[in-house]
């Protein structure tokens, strides 16, 4: 297998800003982890929606959006990538090639923040004021209205500043993300409206959410010591400090480095970190679906069942020992 022209075998020059990681390394590395990034997420959206007890529970609805959110990327924004690794180009080179990545890298990664900001506050009012869920009435308006209206607004949005809005791209088919400029960036607003609205205020207003739940449920317990209360709602508050700390962790150097961009800060500068941000974050979509498995153990002792009911079934060869028989002379025995 090739990857790419000679000069980028190396990983030190490209025609395109690129992180310094040889593509032959970028490609095996974001294989090996899609493909069972892949298995987990659809392990996940399949127990989620034919187990009743977990489709039914509120606080796994909009994880399982998430996960949808990301399956375009995995399976769509990945394998882009990997074709590119392969031979150097976007193949087919054709303009809807183009229109299709940037959809899915961009409106997918934003979908992703989006709702992991909104997953965070969902928390303070699943565990704070479940009382507002608990009629028909509370739970369309506090849980899937503001799901809904999340979910509708952002496939609009980059439904029409990608595919339907009146200004014209340019495709580099030689570079990754066809250069990442689709048009809509630098026209009006769109792009810082997209830049604050879509990643900067999300990672932030997660981060706050997280943090507050976390300090307002340390309080809770000392105020009323209720225990056993609070044991029931500890899958959900594990489960929100373990998916948010990864995205944080990540988006956080980025969202700030883009804030300080949008302040005047030069572009060039942190250029080079701004890229190796970029990369790491597809590592938040293979992980996150692991992540998550961690908090269904009833999901998981059926994985492990399932694996080693196939490792057990695998055939064993035997190699057949064949006996020779050899005939006594009769003359011989005496």
């Amino acid at each position: 297998m090739s990857f790419g022209n000679s000069s980028d075998n190396d990983g030190d020059s490209f025609s395109f800003p690129e992180v310094s990681i040889p593509r032959p390394v970028r490609f095996w590395l974001m294989l090996s982890c899609d493909i069972p990034s892949v298995v987990c997420s659809f392990c996940l959206i399949i127990h989620i929606i034919m187990n009743r007890t977990q489709r039914h529970a509120l606080h796994n609805h909009t994880i399982l959006v998430i996960l949808i959110c990301n399956l375009p990327v995995q399976l769509i924004d990945i394998t882009f990538y990997l074709i590119f690794f392969s031979y150097g180009s976007i193949l087919p080179s054709q303009p809807i090639v183009c229109l299709i990545w940037w959809f899915v890298d961009y409106g997918c990664y934003a979908g992703e923040l989006v709702l992991m900001a909104w997953l965070a506050v969902e928390r303070h009012i699943l565990i704070f004021h479940d009382r507002l869920l608990l009629n028909r009435r509370g739970r369309f308006f506090f849980h899937y209205l503001p799901l809904i209206i999340l979910v509708t607004y952002l496939l609009l949005f980059y439904l029409i500043v990608v595919f339907l809005l009146p200004c014209e791209n340019n495709y580099l088919y030689t570079v990754p993300v066809c250069g990442q400029s689709p048009c809509y960036e630098s026209y009006g607003i769109l792009g810082v409206w997209e830049s604050i609205v879509h990643t900067i205020m999300p990672v932030l207003l997660e981060g706050i959410a997280s943090i507050a739940l976390i300090l307002r449920v340390q309080m809770q317990k000392r105020r009323l010591r209720q225990s056993n209360q609070w044991r029931k709602q500890r899958r959900m508050i594990i489960q929100l400090v373990l998916v948010s700390s990864l995205n944080i962790g990540i988006d956080i150097p980025g969202s700030m480095l883009l804030l300080a961009h949008l302040c005047g800060l030069p572009a060039e500068d942190g250029a080079e970190a701004q890229l190796y941000i970029f990369f790491l974050e597809y590592f938040v979509v293979f992980l996150f679906p692991f992540i998550l498995l961690s908090q269904f153990p009833d999901l998981r002792k059926t994985m492990k069942e399932k694996l080693l009911d196939v490792v057990r079934r695998q055939p064993h060869h035997i190699v057949p020992v064949t006996h020779t028989r050899r005939d006594i002379p009769m003359n011989r025995l005496a």
